[in-house]
């Protein structure tokens, strides 16, 4: 049982745990996933610019190696051009294996290596092409691409045309030799337009694409931040949360271990130190301390249950309170038996708060299922004046005198002052608050 309990309580650690972090691992993937499109967006785009630069050199080449082989005649001139046209060729094989249905992916890497792309920017170049063609900057490219295919075509057939003309020799009518350079000049001419413009819109396509992506990182990163913060102060709260109820439950521990569960009141561990304090700082005021015992609880408790015993104990304990002063307490000892420390009253004054309290309770009636019961109490008063006074020497004192009022008939006040048997006797009988029950 202690395994399972220890496997389980380690498994909601674990998923709390999981649930704490998992916001920031979702937020951090999201931007590294962000960040790794971007970079591959971007290489992509790169290699594009960095093919058409070499589509564009290898087209004039073609052009100009063919212009010199027009002039010269030298079958070396001719193998440049073709070594030269079959770059754009390449890409133009490629770019027709990705718009097939469905798409040549062996073609199109095939074809891009031939256009002198290098190897690792392959797969960039046909994945950006498959993905984004529909993108407005990636299709006006392309359709500039597109728009060179009948002039490769011209280009590859205007060579052929050539080699058969030098076949049976130099070509000897000038304005023949004219026509036909004049003619690869205007190609040339239409290529390098072409090219530009490609050029450009991937340009423009580019810093388009580096501001939104850098927008998109920029917000990845501020919801990152945000979601930080946000966690944090979560976790401050709770933590706050936490501290203030272990407070809380702090203050509730103290107050259960000093004070009676069913009156409120103090109880005799914060009795007897709230009397040792007042001991130890009564050098020269007195100290007024007072024990009381109600003198009908037990027949309270044996007629009408411990349920009447409790109610009778919280109505007494509020009536004990009444007219008390700030610094005075309050407490129940036990049972029906219940104390209050007067710090700096004088003895008469304590021996008339006594008095009051005794009368008080006469003059209440317990009221249970309508049956009515008089209370009153036995009250020992003990006078400390002197500062060298022990806690078991001030409560032995009260406790006699209470136990004599006990002895002297009850209902009554009995003040221990150093002399025995000095007693203050109730002005009414207790006999005669029995015949008013």
């Amino acid at each position: 049982m202690f395994r399972r309990t220890a496997t389980s309580t380690k498994g909601r650690s674990f998923l709390h745990v999981i649930k704490l972090v998992s916001p920031f691992v979702m937020v951090v993937v999201l931007q590294a996933t962000i960040a790794g499109f971007s970079l591959e967006v971007m290489s992509s785009v790169r290699a594009y610019v960095a093919g058409e630069a070499m589509w564009s050199r290898s087209q004039k080449n073609a052009v100009y190696f063919l212009n010199l082989y027009l002039h010269s005649g030298e079958p070396s001139q001719f193998t440049h051009y073709q070594a030269s046209l079959a770059v754009p060729i390449g890409d133009e094989f490629a770019r027709w294996a990705l718009e097939r249905d469905p798409v040549d992916v062996e073609a199109a890497r095939v074809g891009f290596l031939q256009g002198g792309n290098h190897p690792d920017d392959v797969p960039g170049l046909i994945w950006l092409f498959r993905y984004f063609n529909r993108v407005s900057f990636l299709q006006e490219a392309i359709h500039e691409w597109a728009a060179t295919d009948p002039m490769l075509l011209e280009l590859s057939v205007f060579g052929e045309v050539i080699r058969s003309e030098l076949a049976h020799g130099p070509i000897e009518d000038r304005d023949r030799l004219r026509l036909l350079s004049s003619r690869l000049s205007e190609l040339n001419t239409q290529f390098t337009v072409h090219a530009k413009r490609f050029s450009t819109v991937l340009g423009e396509g580019s810093r388009a694409i580096k501001v939104t992506l850098t927008c998109i990182n920029i917000v990845a990163a501020a919801t990152l931040i945000l979601l930080l913060i946000w966690h944090t102060r979560r976790l401050m709260l709770q933590r706050q949360a936490f501290e203030d109820a272990l407070h809380a439950e702090k203050e509730r521990l103290a107050w259960q271990a000093s004070h009676d569960w069913l009156t409120g009141l103090s109880n005799r561990r914060a009795f007897e130190a709230r009397l040792q304090s007042v001991l130890d700082t009564t050098a020269a005021d007195s100290l007024g301390l007072i024990l009381l015992d109600l003198d009908q609880f037990k027949s309270v408790n044996d007629t009408c249950g411990h349920l009447a015993g409790d109610r009778l104990l919280c109505q007494v304990s509020r009536l004990l309170q009444q007219d008390r002063g700030p610094h005075d307490l309050v407490a129940r000892l036990g049972g029906d038996e219940f104390g209050l420390i007067l710090p700096q009253c004088s003895p008469s004054t304590t021996v008339d708060i006594a008095e009051r309290l005794r009368r008080s309770l006469e003059l209440f009636t317990f009221v249970w299922d309508d049956r009515c019961f008089a209370v009153t109490a036995s009250i020992g008063v003990a006078c400390i004046a002197d500062g060298n006074t022990t806690l078991e020497d001030a409560m032995r004192r009260a406790d006699a005198a209470c136990y004599r009022a006990k002895e002297k008939g009850r209902n009554r006040v009995q003040v221990d002052n150093g002399r025995p048997d000095v007693v203050v006797v109730a002005t009414r009988p207790r006999e005669a608050v029995a015949a008013r029950g």
